[in-house]
């Protein structure tokens, strides 16, 4: 079974930009205009390989649902690629040290994202 990437992020064209390079290298993707709807997603669907969770958000930010995640035992495991704006020193150990397995910037380098999805998605074929 092929896990899908679940994308969470409150702008629109973010995920649009996203969706389309991931779709066009054959990765399945799921959005989530922000946190609530994510973990939503996320309590419903078994098939989310992987999640790449906006930092900032209004509402609930990536923080926050991140460490609702990791307090979930279901969920506990599911890789999430913090993807933020905020490159200053120390923003990478911050979202690692919140329960991210990998932190990258945004404008995202499409390649090393990639580089990220295939160490951490886990692609069954039927």
């Amino acid at each position: 079974m092929q896990r899908y990437i679940l994308i969470i992020d409150d702008e629109p064209r973010n995920i649009f930009a996203l969706v389309a390079v991931l779709k066009s290298k054959g990765y399945r993707c799921l959005t989530a205009n922000g946190a609530a709807e994510g973990l939503k997603i996320l309590q419903t669907r078994e098939d989310i390989g992987i999640i790449l969770m906006d930092m900032m958000m209004p509402d609930m930010d990536g923080y926050e649902a991140m460490s609702w995640i990791r307090n979930e035992k279901s969920l506990a495991d599911v890789p999430i690629i913090a993807v933020t704006a905020q490159a200053m020193v120390g923003d990478r150990e911050k979202c690692l040290n919140a329960g991210a397995n990998a932190y990258i910037s945004k404008p995202i380098d499409v390649d090393a994202l990639e580089d990220l999805l295939k160490r951490f998605l886990r692609i069954y074929d039927n």
